[in-house]
């Protein structure tokens, strides 16, 4: 974080001073996790019923923490102030006012944001100090504590929005406000929440809604929904994709025998040619993104070309393919999963020059409501017209995807049901071959312990 007083910091948040001097600089790290506190960080003490992180204020300043954040007194330097949630949005929000030559680059969309995210964060790098944290830091806890990790010397901060509702995206925005805002793509991610694809739109759109006429929206035109978003908007609009439409385009687009894509990039009469080191046909998309977002904050065009070529997975469990000793290749994508981005990581899987199956672990897919059987269903109907060799099903609740394989006349692939995640490593592990390729993917935690049985090493990534 910027350097600030514990006074200015009680001011910002409309919190007390107890037992601490004013003038005390905060010059390290805001922390939550009393682990990662450092020299001169504010830990702030979220209470709980099983976990109190006011327990944990002792720990924080034996590690060196200048102050505790806090809603009582903990007998240490601290601010005390009644919501530490809303106490760090408005720290965030004071910071970003004391950075004038900060960019900020505000994300969002259904699915492929923090892969994009970190993208983004590889190109920008190459032209100044820029964070992008990885992992999926984008909500009300997240996306402050982000903003905090900026200081004097950042140039650029990377932030990624997501929303279970009307309004949450424009709170994000309120706190800092994007120079720069990317919307993905609209998909069935969260539609029980917002109830369609259009309601799911309307939020994400909350993003280009608040773009200043100075600013820049990077808008999906391949995607009607994000494309038509383009009217919502004062900043001026750049259009990705594939479309003729597009003002950063790829063509002539193709898929190596690992699933990863090559492609001509063209973009204001300049083109190049692109070779990604990523696996899945959906990539294109997210690095026309991140192409997008890089030539707008001023990177050159033959730098770029290269510089894609470089970009990698950064955040675990998105896509991360891994080959085991005996010659059996894993494609980690477990980390979350909804219709479309289990429909890109299929057809990543389809892709793969396999020596051996293709074989797929799916899990159950949350948040989908009204929608879920038809979800599963629409999944599993992909994965046989894909000509997946053996789907394994993983608990109950996502046995619909069973349902829609048996649709598929003339696949001659094996449906396997298995009740828990134990049960269906089992049934992977005991008839892998090799040169097979597993896929594993399903919503959060509900598939991570089969991919983590699957790394030569064990354990998590």
């Amino acid at each position: 974080m910027i350097r600030m007083t514990l006074d200015e910091i009680a001011k910002v948040t409309g919190g007390r001073l107890v037992n601490a001097t004013p003038s005390v600089i905060v010059s390290g790290p805001v922390e939550y996790d009393s682990r990662k506190i450092g020299p001169g960080g504010l830990f702030v003490a979220f209470p709980g019923e099983k976990v109190d992180g006011h327990d944990f204020a002792p720990t924080a300043m034996a590690a060196g923490a200048a102050a505790v954040l806090s809603t009582r007194d903990t007998g240490h330097p601290g601010v005390v102030v009644e919501e530490p949630l809303v106490a760090l949005a408005a720290l965030a929000r004071a910071v970003v006012s004391r950075l004038p030559e900060l960019t900020v680059v505000g994300l969002t969309g259904s699915s492929g944001k923090t892969t994009t995210k970190d993208y983004i964060g590889q190109l920008l790098a190459r032209l100044g100090p820029a964070i992008a944290p990885a992992g999926s830091l984008n909500n009300e806890l997240g996306f402050p504590y982000t903003v905090l990790q900026a200081t004097e010397e950042t140039r650029f901060l990377v932030l990624e929005m997501g929303a279970r509702g009307i309004g949450h995206i424009r709170y994000l925005c309120d706190i800092a406000r994007p120079n720069v805002g990317l919307v993905l793509n609209i998909g069935a991610a969260h539609i029980g929440e917002f109830g369609s694809v259009e309601g799911t739109a309307q939020a994400k759109g909350e993003l280009v809604e608040a773009l200043s006429p100075a600013g820049v929206a990077v808008l999906n035109a391949d995607d009607p929904l994000v494309a038509g978003m383009a009217p919502r908007t004062s900043a001026r609009v750049l259009l990705t994709g594939e479309s003729a439409d597009a003002a950063v385009r790829a063509t002539e687009v193709s898929l190596d025998g690992a699933g990863r894509a090559s492609y001509t990039l063209s973009f204001d009469g300049h083109s190049g040619h692109v070779r990604l080191a990523v696996a899945g046909r959906h990539q294109v998309a997210n690095t026309l993104a991140a192409a997008g977002v890089a030539l707008t904050l001023g990177m050159d065009f033959d730098d770029l070309v290269a510089a894609l070529g470089a970009v990698g997975i950064v955040s675990s469990r998105r896509m991360d393919v891994f080959t085991r000793p005996d010659g059996v290749t894993v494609i980690d994508d477990s980390y979350n999963a909804n219709p479309s981005s289990t429909a890109a990581a299929l057809h990543a899987l389809a892709a793969m020059k396999a020596g051996g199956r293709r074989i797929a672990v799916l899990g159950y897919m949350a948040e989908l409501g009204s929608h879920e059987v038809s979800g599963h269903v629409e999944v599993g109907r992909l994965a046989a017209e894909l000509g997946v060799d053996r789907l394994i099903v993983v608990a109950a609740n996502a046995r619909p995807i069973l349902d829609g394989a048996s649709e598929v006349e003339g696949w001659h692939g094996t449906a396997i049901f298995a009740e828990d995640q134990t049960v269906a490593l089992g049934i992977v592990t005991g008839d892998l071959r090799d040169g097979d390729v597993v896929l594993v993917k399903g919503s959060r935690y509900r598939t991570w312990d089969v991919v983590d049985g699957l790394r030569p090493e064990g354990g998590r990534p």
